[in-house]
């Protein structure tokens, strides 16, 4: 059994410092509610959109080491938690920018890894670089695959990361209010599809013209809603994710076991 957090909340455009005492704050939150897993969304750390950021996003990308990664790292083992958070990653060696997301396990010095967005939509490509792979970590919870908003539109990513073993599927987003009926059908889709438990946390609040509505759910292997967020605000959900009953829906339900790869052509 294996208690996770969505944390939903709103960012401070470009205000990281501000942003991650926030984030702080909401971890320890999560921790007295029993968490084990915390996930927070899609670039939390510095808000979404850098076309209002300008080139000052690439100065708030950061590599292993920096200010966030170090924060999360005290922050896992202080709480004994596992942290999964979104920010702007810089590579050390290409200096190439990236929408990614940090692992931090507790006892570790750093991350345990990063997943970057491989998808990007629109305005994203002339800023950022694509992820070129698909991680799967393994943690004292189990083995966690993740991929970043406008990822969970195409199957073969979720599909991927379970074949990989993932045991989790984690989908961290700033889902717009104006697509929000695809948010609602992507997220038990690629649960029920790939039998696998999906915690998809959202980010709520407003950058430029564009409402972030929330909605962050956690769902079942079935693709059932197990818990839901608000769409008006900030909010924490928990809930409790049994791979007993997972093993006993994938007997149910052998999609992977019968698949044909085969013929897929």
């Amino acid at each position: 059994m294996l208690k996770i957090a969505l944390v939903q909340t709103d960012a401070y455009l470009g205000e990281k410092r501000r942003n991650l005492k926030r984030l702080r704050q909401f971890c320890q939150t999560a921790k007295k509610e029993g968490a084990q897993v915390i996930c927070f969304p899609e670039l939390a750390t510095t808000g979404y959109a850098p076309a209002l950021l300008g080139h000052e996003y690439r100065a708030l990308s950061e590599t292993r080491h920096e200010e966030t990664d170090r924060m999360f790292s005290l922050l896992a083992t202080t709480l004994e938690v596992i942290i999964i958070c979104g920010f702007i990653e810089r590579d050390a060696q290409t200096g190439a920018v990236y929408n990614a997301a940090g692992v931090w396990l507790p006892g570790k010095a750093s991350w345990l890894g990063v997943f970057r967005k491989m998808h990007l939509i629109q305005d994203e490509k002339r800023w950022f670089t694509p992820g070129q792979a698909l991680q799967v970590f393994d943690t004292p919870v189990g083995r966690i695959g993740g991929m970043i908003c406008y990822d969970a539109g195409f199957p073969e990513v979720a599909r991927c990361l379970t074949l990989k073993q993932a045991d989790i599927l984690v989908l961290l987003s700033a889902w717009p209010e104006k697509d929000k009926d695809i948010w609602y059908i992507n997220g038990p889709c690629r649960a029920l599809e790939n039998t696998v438990y999906l915690a998809a946390v959202n980010r709520w609040g407003k950058e430029g013209d564009s409402q972030l509505f929330g909605g962050s759910q956690i769902l079942s292997p079935r693709g059932e809603v197990m818990a839901r967020a608000t769409e008006q605000g900030e909010q924490i959900i928990y809930n409790t994710l049994d791979r007993q009953r997972q093993s006993a829906i994938r007997k149910a339900l052998p999609y992977l076991d019968d698949r044909q790869p085969d013929r897929y052509r």
